[in-house]
C-alpha cells in the first residue's frame, strides 16, 4: 500500500501519485494477472461464472483502474516526467493485453462456459459478456496459428506506441507555435477577454505585448473576430499544418499515419477480413462498410444543397460587405461571424457574457436533477490540478457515483474534450462499487478576477461530455463488462451525449443557467430568439464537413491498399481530395494537412468509426423528439416521466443488451432520420 497506485480502497490518491510509482505498480499488477491466469487455466474443474469469470474480472479491474489513472494523468498533465513514465510502460501493458487476447487456454475456458448448462441459466447481461469475450478473443488473434501470434502481438504493441506518439507530436506542435503582437492596433476586432488572456500569456513568459497560441481558447477568437487578415492567415496556416512535414521534422505525423494504416491492414488480413474497416465494424451496430458509406452518402445528398446555399450566401456577403473576394479559408470564421451579426443582430461574444462558469454548472445540474430526480453535490477528493472539481451524485440518500470536472485549457493538457472512466459500477463478493468518471474540457480559464465565460458552443460541449458521464454514472448494471459505457456499441455510445446537447436550445433551460458576468442579468428573451433563429446558421456546411471526415476515415480504412507497407502520405491526401470533391463545398489550400491532426482516428479509437457521430445523431435526435412530444403545450421539455424512461431504457442498461433493443424499448419503434434533418433545418419546404 506504500505505492498509491496499488491502493484500490477508495478514490485515486492524486496528491500522492508520482511518475516513479508507475513502473513498479503496473508491473506488479501485470504479474498478479499472469499468475491468476496460469492458475485458472490449470484448474481442471469446469469453468463457471463464480470460479472463472469473477476472479478474472476482479484482477483485471485492478490493472485497468491503475493504468487508467496513469493514462488520465498523461492526458491532463503531459509534462516530460509523466510522458516518460507512461511511454516506458505502454509497450509492457500493450504486450500483456495482446498476450491475454491470444491465450487459447483462456479462450477455451470461455468457450466451455458458453457451451455449458450454466450459460442458459445466466442473465442476458452475463450471456452477452461471454459472447463479447469470445468475439474479442477472435479479434485479438486467439485462433491464429501459433506461428503467426508473435507477429500479431507485435502489431498491437506498435500500434499503441504509434497512437501515443501521434498525440504527443500534435500537442508539442500545437505548443510550438505562437504569434507575438506588439502593436495594439493589430488586435482590432478581438474581444476584451481574448486580449486580456493573450496579455496574461505574454506576462507568464516575461515578455511585452500579446501572445496568441494554437490552443483553442486563443486560436478561435482570432479566427472569428480579428480584423487583421494577415494574422488570421498566419494562424490558420500554422494550425492547418501542425505535426506535418511543413514544421519540425521530428513532429511530423505523416510517416506515423502511413505506418498505422499498414499495421491495421496487416492485422485485418491476418484475421481473415478484407480491410480494417470490416474489423472495426464487428463490435458496432453497422454491419458492413458499404452500409455505412450508403448512409453517409444519403445524408450528403440531402445536406449538400443546403451547404452550397450557405457558402454562396457567405461569399456574396463577404464580397459586398467585407471586401473579401475571393473568400479564403482563413476568412470563413470571420466572415461567418460578421454575417451572423448582420443577419441576426448578435455575436457569439455578446452571448458569451451571459454564460459564466458557475451559473452554467448550476443550470446543467438543474437539468439533471429535474430529469432524473438526483442531487449533484460538491464533494472533496485529491485532485491533479487546483482548477479541477469533484462532485457526488445522490438519489434518495444513496450515492450513485462521483465525477471529476477539469474544464480549463492548459499547455500540458491534450486538446479537445472527453469523458473517461475512473471506476465502473460493479457488484461483487465485496459489495457494490459505485462508478466514478472524468469529465475533461479545454475552455478558457479565469482572467482578471472574473469567472470564466463560455460560448454557447462551449456549453454544448459541456452538456455533451456530461451526457457520456451520465451514461456511465447512472448505470444500474451489476456486471463490470457491460455496466455504464462498457460493452455499448461504439456507434451508439454518442447517443446519450448528443441527446444532452438538445437541452441547450430550450428557453426554460437557458433562462435558468445564464447571468451576465458584469450585471447579473439573465439572458434576454430577445437575444435567445435570435440564437434560435441562427441555430441552423450554416448547418449545411457543418454537416458536410462532418460527412467529409467520416467518409475519408471509412474509405481510408476500406479502399486504400496498405498491404505493401506504409502508405505514402501523398496517397492519403489524394483520397481526401477525392472525398472533398464529392461532399465538400469549401476546399482548403493544397498545403493543408488535416490528416496529421486527425487524432480521433489515429490516436483516439475512432479508426473506421468516425461515422459514429452521425449514426448516433440520428438516434439522439429521434430520442429527443420523445421529450418534444411529451412537453408539447407544457412550456417545458424537462418531462420527468420521459426522463425516468430514458434513464431506465437507455442509461441504466449500459451495454447489457444491444443498443438497438434499448432504443426500441425507449421509443417503441425503429429509429428514423427525420428528426435529425428537422433539428438541423434541412427539410425542404
Amino acid at each position: 500500500m506504500s505505492n498509491p497506485l496499488l491502493d484500490f480502497s477508495a478514490l485515486p490518491r492524486f496528491d500522492d501519485i508520482r511518475p516513479e510509482h508507475v513502473a513498479p505498480a503496473i508491473r506488479q499488477l501485470i504479474d498478479e494477472n499472469r499468475a491468476l491466469i496460469a492458475e485458472l487455466v490449470a484448474d481442471p474443474a469446469p469453468p463457471t461464472w463464480a470460479n472463472f469469470v469473477t476472479p478474472m474480472t476482479e484482477e483485471g479491474e485492478r490493472l485497468g483502474r491503475a493504468w487508467g489513472i496513469v493514462g488520465h494523468l498523461h492526458s491532463v498533465m503531459d509534462v516530460p516526467e509523466w510522458r516518460e513514465a507512461y511511454n516506458a510502460m505502454l509497450p509492457e501493458v500493450s504486450s500483456f493485453y495482446a498476450e491475454v487476447g491470444q491465450n487459447l487456454e483462456l479462450f477455451e475456458k470461455y468457450r466451455l462456459l458458453h457451451d455449458s448448462a450454466e450459460y442458459d441459466m445466466l442473465s442476458p447481461a452475463r450471456q452477452r459478456i461471454i459472447d463479447h469475450e469470445l468475439r474479442d478473443f477472435r479479434l485479438s488473434g486467439a485462433e491464429l496459428p501459433d506461428a503467426d501470434k508473435p507477429r500479431f502481438k507485435e502489431i498491437q504493441e506498435e500500434q499503441s506506441a504509434l497512437a501515443a506518439k501521434f498525440s504527443e507530436n500534435l500537442l508539442d506542435a500545437t505548443n510550438a507555435h505562437a504569434e507575438w503582437i506588439e502593436d495594439e492596433a493589430e488586435l482590432a476586432g478581438l474581444p476584451d477577454d481574448a486580449i486580456a488572456a493573450a496579455r496574461a500569456a505574454a506576462e507568464r513568459d516575461g515578455k511585452p505585448g500579446w501572445k496568441f497560441t494554437l490552443q483553442m481558447p486563443a486560436y478561435l477568437p482570432v479566427m472569428q473576430y480579428a480584423d487583421n487578415r494577415e494574422l488570421r492567415a498566419r494562424m490558420y496556416r500554422a494550425y492547418a499544418t501542425r505535426a506535418s512535414e511543413q514544421g519540425r521534422p521530428e513532429l511530423d505525423n505523416g510517416p506515423l499515419i502511413g505506418r498505422i494504416l499498414a499495421l491495421r491492414a496487416e492485422e485485418a488480413k491476418m484475421l481473415g477480413y478484407r480491410n480494417f474497416a470490416e474489423v472495426s465494424l464487428v463490435p458496432k451496430m453497422a454491419e458492413t462498410p458499404e452500409e455505412v458509406l450508403a448512409f453517409l452518402r444519403e445524408l450528403a445528398t440531402k445536406a449538400k444543397p443546403f451547404a452550397e446555399r450557405d457558402l454562396a450566401e457567405l461569399q456574396a456577403f463577404a464580397r459586398t460587405e467585407l471586401d473579401l473576394d475571393p473568400l479564403e479559408p482563413w476568412d470563413i470564421g470571420y466572415a461567418s461571424e460578421k454575417l451572423r451579426q448582420a443577419r441576426y443582430a448578435f455575436s457569439d461574444q455578446e452571448v458569451k457574457q451571459y454564460f459564466p462558469e458557475p451559473k452554467v454548472l448550476e443550470g446543467l445540474f438543474g437539468v439533471i436533477r429535474t430529469l432524473y430526480g438526483v442531487d449533484i453535490v460538491a464533494d472533496t477528493a485529491p485532485l491533479w490540478d487546483p482548477g479541477a472539481h469533484f462532485f457526488r451524485i445522490d438519489r434518495d440518500g444513496a450515492t450513485l457515483g462521483h465525477f471529476y470536472l477539469d474544464l480549463h485549457a492548459r499547455e500540458t493538457k491534450r486538446g479537445g474534450a472527453w469523458m473517461d472512466s475512473a471506476r465502473s459500477r460493479y457488484v461483487g463478493p465485496r459489495g457494490t462499487q459505485t462508478p466514478v468518471a472524468y469529465l475533461v474540457c479545454n475552455f478558457p480559464g479565469p482572467v482578471g478576477g472574473k469567472p470564466p465565460t463560455f460560448t454557447h458552443d462551449d456549453v454544448l460541449t459541456l452538456f455533451h461530455e456530461c451526457g457520456h458521464g451520465l451514461h456511465h454514472l447512472l448505470t444500474q448494471v451489476d456486471d463490470l463488462a457491460v455496466s455504464g459505457i462498457h460493452g455499448v456499441e461504439w456507434d451508439a455510445v454518442e447517443l446519450p451525449s448528443q441527446f444532452m446537447e438538445n437541452f441547450c436550445w430550450e428557453w426554460d433551460v437557458l433562462c435558468g443557467m445564464t447571468s451576465h458576468v458584469d450585471t447579473g442579468a439573465p439572458l434576454p428573451r430577445e437575444l435567445f430568439d435570435k440564437m434560435i433563429a441562427a441555430k441552423n446558421f450554416q448547418s449545411g456546411m457543418q454537416t458536410v464537413r462532418q460527412l467529409e471526415f467520416s467518409m475519408f476515415d471509412l474509405r481510408l480504412h476500406s479502399e486504400v491498399d496498405a498491404s505493401a507497407g506504409p502508405v505514402p502520405i501523398e496517397r492519403v491526401m489524394e483520397l481526401l481530395d477525392e472525398v472533398r470533391r464529392e461532399v465538400a463545398v469549401m476546399i482548403p489550400p493544397p498545403w493543408h494537412r488535416f490528416p496529421h491532426s486527425f487524432s480521433h482516428i489515429f490516436a483516439g479509437g475512432y479508426g473506421a468509426g468516425y461515422y459514429s457521430y452521425k449514426w448516433a445523431e440520428v438516434l439522439s435526435a429521434d430520442a429527443f423528439s420523445a421529450f418534444e412530444e411529451a412537453g408539447a403545450g407544457k412550456g417545458t421539455l424537462l418531462d420527468r416521466e420521459t426522463g425516468e424512461r430514458f434513464w431506465r431504457e437507455i442509461l441504466a442498461v449500459g451495454g447489457s443488451r444491444p443498443a438497438l433493443e434499448s432504443f426500441r424499448a425507449f421509443r417503441g419503434r425503429e429509429p428514423r432520420v427525420d428528426a435529425l434533418l428537422r433539428h438541423n433545418g434541412m427539410v425542404s419546404a
